[in-house]
């Protein structure tokens, strides 16, 4: 872990999204320095899912030594975050950090994606970080440290982060594009970076995206506490840097990035907008957005001869009462290439059923890909997970029940 140094000492930090999460552990850091935090959050009351409040985290930031300030601001309202500001410099004399962490997330095509949800995506990432800064940049102007960080991901503009879930990315984007010019145009004022996780982060909203058991291939909140730390150190002159929480630790020493890990030694999650293998001497020192990667056409797979039959065959043997209880989902698979069609396996019927064509009932979870990705799935050779990430893999549907498969493969492996 990195070490606090006391530098945020009597700072003041304006924090949207810290009542829980990877805006809460940034705050506990600072307040180890005896930081002042506005907790500029929606949630007064506990959700019964992702629990935390403004005031339930004013109090952790008091134990830990800083100052809190608890306000109640949806960054989609604009006079919210106004009254947030005024009452921030009225009460600790100025800011002189903005973190923008307020985030929605809709992982689903254009199709599936509601008018509305488009909405909540762009009004809260790109909207709410444009809005709290422009709010937040008068009194950052007039202030020694003068840092804006936006939990953004480096602008890869690789097709396959916009395939499958393109409004959420555009959302995302909207809040480093704002890195990218406000950058250039408060140069020598304030410094203004983006940071974003190697690996994904557990947090209570990764837990309802990815379902129980998630947390093990996640690392803490610790690491991007510590990283935003580390930005927070530097002068105004480090600027318009696009961050990965690994990277700039490294820089700092840290070698054992074990004690970051929920669970150590588990293979872990990368996250969302960093392709598999980035070519880092084109990234710079602090991971910017890895260069596009040409298309180039790959050699035809070795067919499967019957393949998807035997490893549904394995699957049928490996069902039980158990794992239907378990699971209690229906799912299709929808397979092109060799030995390709519709299957589908039924866990919720008494002792399961597997076999060709549609299931009897509708379908919970419907997922896309080739046979060979297929058969390279349920064998342990590629992790739905990446899979789904890399776009071989397009679900539909109910995307923790799709999660769940994950643990039966895992039980299946040993057969395949």
């Amino acid at each position: 872990m990195l070490p606090n140094t006391g530098k945020l000492a009597g700072c003041t930090l304006f924090i949207t999204g810290a009542s829980r999460g990877i805006g809460k552990a940034i705050a506990l850091k600072a307040a180890k320095d005896g930081a002042n935090v506005v907790i500029a959050a929606k949630t007064v009351q506990a959700h019964p899912k992702l629990p935390g409040t403004i005031y339930t985290a004013a109090e952790e930031i008091e134990a830990a030594g800083g100052k809190a300030l608890p306000c109640i601001v949806d960054v989609r309202d604009e006079q919210q975050i106004s009254n947030a500001v005024e009452k921030a410099v009225e009460k600790f004399g100025g800011i002189d950090i903005l973190v923008n962490n307020a985030s929605a997330i809709s992982l689903t095509n254009t199709l599936e994606t509601p008018t509305k949800r488009v909405d909540l995506m762009f009004n809260v990432n790109t909207r709410g970080t444009y809005l709290t800064s422009k709010a937040c940049i008068p009194y950052l102007k007039k202030s020694n440290v003068a840092h804006i960080l936006n939990l953004s991901p480096p602008l890869n503009l690789n097709p396959l982060w916009f395939k499958q879930h393109c409004a959420y990315t555009i959302a995302k984007y909207g809040m480093s594009m704002c890195v990218l010019g406000m950058a250039e145009e408060f140069k020598g004022e304030i410094a203004v970076n983006a940071l974003w996780p190697k690996t994904a982060i557990h947090t209570a909203a990764m837990d309802m995206l990815g379902g129980s058991g998630i947390e093990s291939q996640c690392r803490k909140v610790d690491i991007i506490a510590d990283a935003a730390y580390s930005i927070f150190k530097k002068p105004k002159s480090f600027t318009g840097n696009f961050i990965i929480d690994e990277n700039i630790l490294r820089e700092e020493g840290i070698k054992n990035f074990d004690i970051y890990a929920i669970k150590p030694g588990h293979s872990l999650l990368p996250d969302f907008f960093l392709d598999e293998v980035p070519d880092t001497k084109k990234m710079g020192s602090y991971g910017a957005a890895p260069q596009l990667k040409e298309d180039k056409p790959q050699p035809p797979s070795k067919p499967h001869s019957g393949a998807v039959e035997e490893t549904f065959r394995t699957v049928k043997d490996s069902l039980s009462d158990d794992i239907v209880k378990a699971t209690q989902a229906i799912y299709q698979f929808e397979l092109s290439g060799e030995d390709g069609g519709t299957w589908f396996l039924d866990l919720k019927s008494k002792g399961g059923n597997v076999g060709p064509g549609q299931p009897a009932d509708q379908a919970d979870v419907v997922m896309s890909m080739t046979t060979d990705d297929f058969v390279k799935m349920f064998s342990g050779k590629l992790k739905p997970t990446i899979a789904f990430m890399s776009g071989k893999l397009k679900i539909q549907g109910n995307m923790s029940l799709a999660i769940k498969l994950e643990k039966l493969m895992n039980q299946m492996q040993a057969r395949l």
